[in-house]
C-alpha cells in the first residue's frame, strides 16, 4: 500500500509525511479519509479489486477529499460548527470522536464534493502514469445492484450514482493517452491479494 500512496504523492507534490494510511482488517469494500491526513483502506477493498489500478483509483479518490478540504466541510455541515472547534482545541470527548468517525465512514459527500473528488483522482493517475479506466470500471462494476459483493459494497452505497460517476470518469479520461505503467509488480500485487484474502 505504501508504494502506491507514495507514488501518487510524488507524481503530484502531495506530502507523504502529512498522510497517515491505515489498512484494517475488514470485509467491507471500504476506504474513508478521516480528519488530519488520516487514510483508511479496509482489507475487503483490496481483495475485491481486480487490479492496482482499481485500487489506486480509490487511494486517489480519498486522497483527493483531503486535499480538497472535503472532510473539514463535511463534518462542519453534518456535526456542527461547535462540535468542530472542540475536536481542534483537544477539548472533546470520546463520544464525539466515535460519532466523527461513525459520520464520515457512513455516508456519502455531497455530490459536487464526489465528483470534484472522481476527477481529480483521473488528475492523479494521470500524472502518475497509472490508466484511470480500470477505475470507471470498477465503479461500474460495482454499483450492479445485482452483485453478490452488494452486501459488503459499503464504499459504493456512501458513494451514489456510481454508475453516473462511472461515465464521466471515463469520459474525462478520454484523450489522454499516456504511457501507462505499473506501480508494482504482478509478483507483489498477487502476494497483497494474497495476504488479504484468508
Amino acid at each position: 500500500m505504501d508504494s502506491l500512496v507514495t507514488h501518487l504523492c510524488d507524481a503530484n507534490n502531495i506530502s507523504r509525511e502529512d498522510l497517515k494510511v491505515h489498512v484494517l482488517w475488514n470485509s467491507e469494500i471500504n476506504a474513508f479519509a478521516l480528519p488530519d491526513g488520516h487514510l483508511v483502506i479496509y482489507t475487503g477493498l483490496i481483495h475485491n479489486a481486480e487490479n492496482q489500478e482499481e485500487l489506486a483509483g480509490v487511494i486517489g479518490h480519498e486522497m483527493a477529499h483531503i486535499e480538497l478540504n472535503h472532510v473539514m466541510k463535511k463534518l462542519g455541515k453534518e456535526i456542527g460548527l461547535s462540535a468542530l472547534i472542540a475536536m481542534t482545541t483537544g477539548n472533546v470527548g470520546t463520544e464525539v470522536i466515535r460519532e466523527t468517525a461513525r459520520t464520515i465512514s457512513s455516508t456519502a459527500f455531497d455530490r459536487s464534493f464526489e465528483k470534484e473528488a472522481d476527477i481529480k483522482a483521473v488528475d492523479y493517475l494521470l500524472k502518475a502514469n497509472i490508466d484511470p479506466e480500470p477505475f470507471g470500471k470498477f465503479l461500474h462494476r460495482l454499483s450492479d445492484s445485482e452483485s453478490e459483493l452488494s452486501k459488503y459494497l459499503t464504499w459504493i452505497s456512501t458513494h451514489p450514482e456510481s454508475k453516473e460517476r462511472a461515465k464521466y470518469v471515463r469520459k474525462y479520461r478520454q484523450g489522454k493517452g499516456i504511457n501507462f505503467k505499473s506501480v508494482l509488480s504482478a509478483e507483489t500485487w498477487k502476494a497483497i491479494k494474497e495476504g488479504v484474502g484468508s
